[in-house]
């Protein structure tokens, strides 16, 4: 998950992960410029996060929508 420590939807994100117990890895693009990058051109240039990497496939959710990510990560809407 490539996010920021200021940004609101990143962590409604990440409890809606933790609340269901789905792992996952933080990369903070305000401290990796590569992962900033990567943001971006997989958002058509924009810097827009939370941007998730499943499967070699990458996918924004921004701004925050829990349908949207349990659909995305075929996971429970409600834990």
């Amino acid at each position: 998950m490539y996010s920021a420590t200021w940004c609101g939807d990143c962590r409604r994100a990440k409890l809606f992960l933790r609340e269901r117990n789905v792992p996952f890895r933080e990369v903070d693009v305000d401290t990796d410029p590569d992962a900033e990058d990567l943001v971006m051109c997989v958002n058509d240039g924009l810097r827009k996060i939370p941007t998730f990497a499943v499967d070699g496939r990458y996918f924004s959710c921004s701004p925050f929508d829990p349908y949207q990510l349990a659909a995305e990560l075929n996971i429970p809407l409600n834990p």
